[in-house]
């Protein structure tokens, strides 16, 4: 036992020995068991020009795995996309590997979080010049506020990683199988910025509240996705003729979550329900997240997915058919 502890601080070791200059410091979670599968949830439209969706996933906290919705957020600055979060498998622990913004969506362990983020990159949309246009191949979009549209299906084929399990981690028993490409390996290294205000305080509502724990949701958390950030007070949002502007670009982009003592620090705002109704399961639009196949079961020893084009995903994730026994997260500090 104690070999394999040690083993495990090495390889950690050495992790953060090959973690880009750009890339954070913080404290690095490491947990036991695997997060729950991805949900079944509807996107909600993009309410105004200029929002980024940013796709919901599984956080840790003081009480386990907790779900924080999927949400459009303002983007910080122009040309900024989104690389999500995800958890990599790594010696029989499960790492968290925080989100952050760039100019290039970089490696996030080839989930398919669907709307979008399919796998290997973005293909949710693109900028031109000081607007941003929206593929409505993968995304929705509110048609009266937002005219900045195309349609491009072979895109999202191309950048698709079948997971109809919808396994929420890479690599591992079970986990998604894909290494980063040259491109996501590029935009690695690139400068990033961390996750803005109101990510943060959307991150800290979920956590704050209990019924976003899969402990107590079993997986199904009552709201899944927002049509703007939790706890978000700016009306506003971003202008449609935003001027470019060059990021302030943070070396402690990866704030992540952590139990205990170490819980990062958030500006805590009233909190307000999100306008966003899940839709009953049979009335779906026919925009779903992912291509289902068989529901999932446990994360056990499932046929691996396949890194292969398929016809254009749908806006549907699905619901996990099991749940995990729980053990007590490891923290380490990044030097």
């Amino acid at each position: 036992m104690n070999l394999l502890r040690k083993s495990r601080w090495i390889f950690l070791a050495l992790l953060l020995s090959l973690v880009p200059a750009s890339s954070f410091a913080g404290v690095l979670i490491s947990v036991g068991f695997a997060p729950p599968v991805l949900p079944v949830y509807v996107q909600p439209e993009c309410p105004q020009p200029g929002w980024m969706w940013t796709p919901g996933y599984w956080a840790y906290g003081d009480e386990g795995y907790y779900w924080v919705p999927g949400a459009w957020v303002p983007a910080p600055y122009e040309g900024a996309l989104w690389t999500p979060p995800y958890w990599g498998w790594s010696s029989g622990i499960y790492v968290f590997h925080s989100g952050y913004w760039g100019r290039h969506v970089g490696y996030y362990g080839g989930v398919n979080y669907g709307f979008g983020y399919m796998g290997i990159g973005f293909a949710g949309g693109e900028w031109h010049g000081h607007d941003f246009r929206y593929n409505t191949a993968v995304v929705r979009v509110n048609n009266v506020h937002v005219r900045n549209v195309y349609v491009d299906r072979t895109v999202v084929e191309r950048n698709t990683i079948v997971n109809d399990r919808h396994v929420a981690y890479s690599g591992g028993p079970g986990g998604i199988r894909h290494d980063a490409s040259s491109d996501e390996r590029n935009a690695m290294r690139e400068q990033h910025m961390a996750a803005t205000s109101a990510q943060q305080q959307h991150m800290q509502a979920a956590r704050s509240d209990r019924s976003f724990y899969a402990k107590n949701n079993g997986g199904h958390p009552q709201t899944m996705a927002a049509d703007r950030p939790m706890g978000y007070s700016n009306n506003h949002g971003a202008p449609s003729n935003m001027r470019p502007q060059q990021p302030s670009f943070n070396n402690n982009h990866g704030n992540v979550q952590s139990g205990g003592q170490n819980r990062p620090q958030y500006q805590n705002q009233p909190s307000r329900q999100p306008q966003y109704q899940q839709q009953p399961h049979g009335n779906q639009p026919q925009y779903q997240q992912q291509q289902h196949g068989n529901q999932p079961q446990a994360h056990g020893n499932d046929q691996q997915p396949r890194n292969e084009s398929r016809p254009a995903p749908q806006h549907e994730q699905s619901r996990p058919q099991s749940q995990h026994e729980e053990k007590a997260p490891k923290e380490h500090k990044d030097h």
